[in-house]
């Protein structure tokens, strides 16, 4: 358990970035399932709102833009934790730009066609899994900011 409480940030950190790591893959290679959620879901239901485009390819929520936001958001929790005592603030950069990407997917999952489980063109569904990685995401990074809020806190205070 000391283990655990002396690691705390690192643990959130691993698993954050873990998350939006392995998933550049599927962001940044087209791949089926991103596609589908992207410009088969997502992309439909902005257009009959009046924003067509907004998730397709050059979209300015496309998969790619969303997954260079979250390989920022990693390199940043990352580099965080090892210049903390240094330099706390790349690590709360990075939590919030964490939960600023994470909140959009979680609205987007709870608001949008998109559903918590996502159902593919195939009719398999991933049972949730996304939609719960995001709220994990999305608790680890709230979590490192509170954590860090001595340093913000001292700020708002100035």
């Amino acid at each position: 358990m000391n283990f655990i409480k002396k690691n705390w940030a690192w643990i959130l950190t691993i698993y954050v970035s873990f998350v939006f790591i392995q998933s550049l893959f599927f962001k940044f290679t087209g791949s089926p399932e991103t596609v589908y959620i992207f410009e088969g879901k997502l992309d439909p239901w902005a257009a009959s709102l009046g924003f067509p485009g907004l998730f397709a390819p050059g979209g300015l929520f496309s998969a790619r833009v969303v997954g260079c936001f979250e390989l920022i958001a990693s390199v940043l929790l990352i580099v965080g934790a090892f210049v903390y005592k240094k330099n706390p603030w790349v690590q709360i950069a990075g939590a919030v730009m964490g939960l600023g990407v994470i909140s959009g997917a979680i609205f987007f999952h709870l608001f949008t066609p998109l559903g918590i489980a996502v159902v593919n063109t195939d009719g398999s569904s991933d049972g949730g899994q996304l939609f719960t990685l995001a709220c994990g995401v999305w608790i680890a990074c709230a979590w490192l900011f509170l954590i860090n809020r001595n340093v913000w806190l001292a700020l708002i205070k100035k």
